[in-house]
C-alpha cells in the first residue's frame, strides 16, 4: 500500500530513544493488555480519534488498521489524550488487549510496515489489566513551539506556529506562574469542551526562548478542550506589550472565555510525555524534538 503524506521535512526532531532496539519475538498469550508508544505527524490527521461516519483519516484509524494488519483481526486502541487536528503526538501512550497472542516485535516492527511514514510506534510492552492508557496517567506534558522571526522558514511550515513580531518570553513567564496549582480554568475553557467540571491541577509551566523560538511547557493532571491553545493565545497578547503581566491572573479569576486571546494554532502544539506511576514499570519517555530541550 503507497501512502501520500503531506509532512514537511522536520531535520531538527530527533527521537531519542535506543536507535537500534531488540524486541522480543517470543509470542504473548491472547488476551495480554499491550502499552505502545506512538509518534506522530499532526498535520496528515484530523485528529486522534476515529470518526467511522466520516471519510477523513485519524491517528486512531490509521493505527488500529495497521495493528489489525498484525491481528488477521479487528484491534481497538484506547490512548492517554485525544489530540486534535494538526496537533503532533511525540510520546503518546495507547493500549489495547492483544486478540491472537503476537510478540513484542510483531507489534512494533509489523505495525510499522503497515503505517504511514508520519506515524511510528517506538515501543510496546505488557502490562497489567488495570492498566489504562488514559485513567491510570497521573500527568500530560504538553510542549508549544513558536517561530518568533520576521519571515517564518518554509521548512517549519506546519511543525510550529508563527508570530512576526518580537515576543517577551520573560514576560509570558512570569505571567504564567500564577496558573500553577488547582484552579477553574473556565477562562481557557473552548465552549465545545465537555469536561464533567473545568477544575484542573497544573503542575509546572515554564516559558523560555531557544534562538528565533519561544517554547511553553505545561505539565499538568489533565487538560480542558483548547486548554494549552488557549492559554498560549493569552500569554502571547502579554509576550507582545498589548496586555500586563497582571491580564491572566484577572483571566483567571475572571473565568470568562471571551475575555481572553484568540485560540493559537494547532500546527505548534506537541502532546510531549505521559507520566504513569512506577509500578507499571513502562519505558520512560525519552522522545522529544531536539531543538527545543533548552538544556532540559
Amino acid at each position: 500500500m503507497i501512502y501520500a503524506s503531506k509532512q514537511k521535512p522536520a531535520s531538527f526532531l530527533l527521537i531519542l530513544t535506543e536507535a537500534f532496539p531488540s524486541f522480543s519475538s517470543d509470542s504473548w498469550p491472547s488476551g495480554t493488555r499491550v502499552a505502545l508508544c506512538v509518534s506522530y505527524y499532526g498535520g496528515d490527521f484530523c485528529g486522534w480519534q476515529a470518526q467511522p461516519h466520516l471519510p477523513v483519516a485519524t491517528v486512531q484509524k490509521t493505527l488500529e488498521q495497521a495493528l489489525g494488519e498484525v491481528a488477521a483481526t479487528s484491534v481497538t486502541t484506547h490512548c492517554a489524550g485525544r489530540t486534535d487536528t494538526g496537533v503532533h503526538g511525540v510520546a503518546q501512550i495507547v493500549h489495547f488487549d492483544d486478540p491472537v497472542g503476537r510478540s513484542q516485535k510483531a507489534w512494533v516492527m509489523g505495525c510499522n510496515r503497515n503505517l504511514p511514514p508520519s506515524v511510528r510506534v517506538f515501543w510496546a510492552k505488557s502490562v497489567p489489566s488495570e492498566f489504562h492508557a488514559r485513567f491510570s496517567a497521573t500527568s500530560r506534558h504538553y510542549r508549544y513551539v513558536i517561530s518568533n522571526r520576521a519571515i517564518q522558514s518554509p521548512h517549519h511550515a506546519g511543525l510550529v506556529s508563527h508570530c512576526r513580531r518580537p515576543l517577551d518570553e520573560q514576560a509570558m513567564h512570569d505571567a504564567s506562574q500564577i496558573l500553577k496549582g488547582e484552579h477553574d480554568f473556565s477562562a481557557f475553557r473552548a465552549a465545545q469542551c465537555q469536561a464533567s467540571h473545568p477544575r484542573r491541577e497544573i503542575l509546572d509551566i515554564s516559558v523560555k526562548r531557544v534562538a528565533d523560538f519561544v517554547v511553553l511547557d505545561v505539565e499538568a493532571n489533565a487538560f480542558l478542550y483548547h486548554m494549552v491553545r488557549n492559554l498560549v493565545g493569552s500569554l502571547q497578547m502579554v509576550g507582545l506589550g498589548l496586555r500586563p503581566e497582571t491580564w491572566i491572573e484577572e483571566l483567571l479569576a475572571g473565568k470568562d472565555r471571551t475575555m481572553g486571546g484568540d485560540t493559537a494554532s494547532a500546527s505548534g502544539l506537541y502532546l510531549q510525555s505521559i507520566t504513569y506511576p512506577k509500578h507499571f514499570q513502562l519505558p520512560v519517555n525519552q522522545t522529544s524534538n531536539a531543538l527545543f530541550l533548552g538544556g532540559g
